[in-house]
């Protein structure tokens, strides 16, 4: 039985699940107070999930360095990144603001060439250029569109001469490009720092006696640490996440309170961020390490690379989007790019 592989394809179900409700809630409360409200709900059960399986409701044996690349990561992963990514759903919607998470495959393996010293091979070079010619199919388009959607003529009413160049033009707004785009290096920036943070983990875990396999006797569902080391790093993430998104809502909002008040008391919108939250950093956090322990991590993340296309038609159904068959084979060229990276 392809038991990994069918967790895996679930987390992308999963993580198409969290882009949809994301969109809604970024939209009905703003990016700063959804992510707010979402790193909240994140650690409450992130906490709940440490003391059953960890027997204490904190990240259980992390040292400074452990603390301090994590840290580093939240910072880059979850409040510059997680924050570009709701401005993107604001500006471009879900479905495109996936389609740029693609980027974070290059950028992973970019910084980790730099800062962990890991080889690129052919096929990650050449992913690079197909993910890269994927978004810019699904974002370019031959012709410029005017408002009422007839192509542009010269002067004198006879269709306007460009250049092969000069005749592509972006079907996207530029920030909304610019912030979709800084989310996707940001996460692969922010896996990278998780990385290197985990290693620390598990120097700390060892210095403290403990084998990785092993599992805490004062916890009530004890897992083996190698399993719930990762909702730990992912917590000590969350709470960096937290400080640095409530930090820019209080400088950035001088309403704060009254932006906060109406984001809690929007039932819809709290409705959303909660499926975003149960979807995304909890669900689709934990069956991801679980398919990979069932399956190579390849055959895995090449399965969670298929949400810009699943998500397509949920968006088209709910959203009433038009997705144009030039766009549904730009997110199958950059789906197939991230594929690139671990073969």
């Amino acid at each position: 039985m392809l038991i990994g592989e069918t967790i895996a394809l679930f987390v992308a179900v999963s993580w198409t699940a969290t882009a949809l409700f994301a969109e809604v809630a970024s939209k009905r409360m703003g990016s700063l107070p959804l992510n707010t409200v979402r790193m909240t709900m994140s650690l409450t059960l992130l906490a709940l999930t440490l003391w059953l399986t960890m027997g204490q409701p904190w990240p259980r044996f992390a040292d400074g360095p452990t603390w301090g690349w994590l840290a580093l990561s939240g910072v880059v992963g979850y409040v510059i990144g997680d924050y570009c990514l709701m401005q993107g759903y604001i500006l471009i919607g879900s479905r495109f603001g996936q389609l740029f998470m693609t980027l974070s495959a290059p950028t992973a393996a970019l910084t980790g060439r730099l800062l962990l010293g890991e080889q690129m091979t052919p096929h990650a070079i050449l992913g690079m250029v197909v993910t890269l010619s994927g978004i810019a199919l699904s974002i370019l388009s031959g012709e410029r569109r005017m408002e009422n959607g007839e192509q542009a003529t010269q002067d004198s009413g006879s269709p306007a001469l460009h250049s092969p160049l000069s005749a592509l033009h972006l079907n996207l707004p530029p920030r909304g490009i610019f912030y979709a785009s800084m989310a996707g290096i940001c996460q692969g920036f922010g896996l990278v720092l998780s990385k290197i943070g985990l290693e620390h983990y598990d120097a700390s875990i060892a210095a403290a006696g403990l084998a990785d396999h092993a599992a805490p006797t004062d916890a009530l569902l004890p897992l083996p640490l190698y399993l719930s080391m990762p909702f730990a790093a992912t917590m000590i993430r969350a709470s960096i996440g937290l400080v640095g998104f409530f930090a820019l809502l209080l400088i950035f909002n001088r309403d704060w309170k009254e932006k906060l008040s109406h984001a809690v008391h929007d039932r819809k919108a709290m409705w959303c961020v909660f499926g975003a939250t149960i979807f995304g950093p909890f669900i689709g956090v934990s069956a991801s390490l679980l398919a990979t322990q069932y399956t190579s991590t390849g055959i895995a993340q090449t399965l969670f690379a298929l949400t810009p296309v699943l998500i397509l038609a949920p968006a088209a159904l709910l959203f009433h989007q038009k997705v144009t068959p030039r766009e549904v084979l730009g997110a199958v060229i950059s789906v197939a790019g991230v594929c690139l990276f671990f073969i």
